[in-house]
């Protein structure tokens, strides 16, 4: 995973103390929303939509969009903020500790032919949104968040926010 250098720097004071972070994560939709656009992490196998690092100053949406071409190859529209909720206590293969505040973002599909970008990803697909891949909990209720035709921004309070999560788990069988 791309670490960003913002949190690099951060690293080389404070080692492993958990981080508080901003994170973005973007609900690709096709004009017709009915595919998602997903991509499968190269740290743990699992199918997530876009997802990133909100660095210093830059705006949560402007991230969605900077994320989406740096790992998908793909140009979006940023629609609406779709949920605001916590995560859980990241833990890292390398003993880094993180909790981010997550941005989800309900986004359109506008260009690009989508690609794993940047190495964080090993495949970028597109999925019925009635027949996703497996998915963990907190991932499908983003992508849920994101596709649901709701004026009103999501804010999960306990779910995500409750014990710790290892962020190397078993990849789902295929």
């Amino acid at each position: 995973m791309s670490v960003p250098d913002f949190v690099l720097e951060l690293r080389r004071h404070v080692g492993t103390t958990p981080l508080w972070l901003t994170g973005t994560t973007a609900v690709i939709r096709d004009s017709g929303s009915t595919h998602v656009l997903l991509v499968r992490r190269a740290d743990n196998g699992w199918w997530t939509p876009v997802t990133g690092i909100v660095d210093p100053g830059e705006h949560p949406a402007d991230a969605a969009v900077r994320e989406s071409r740096e790992e998908a190859d793909v140009d979006i529209r940023v629609d609406r903020l779709a949920s605001v909720g916590v995560t859980r206590m990241v833990t890292y293969a390398n003993g880094d500790r993180a909790q981010y505040l997550d941005h989800t973002f309900a986004c359109t599909y506008l260009g690009g032919e989508p690609h794993p970008a940047d190495g964080e990803n090993t495949d970028v697909r597109w999925f019925p949104v009635d027949d996703l891949p497996e998915l963990r909990p907190h991932m499908r209720a983003r992508i849920e968040a994101g596709l649901a035709d709701e004026e009103r921004t999501r804010l999960p309070t306990a779910t995500e926010s409750a014990g710790a999560v290892d962020a190397q788990p078993a990849a789902p069988a295929d």
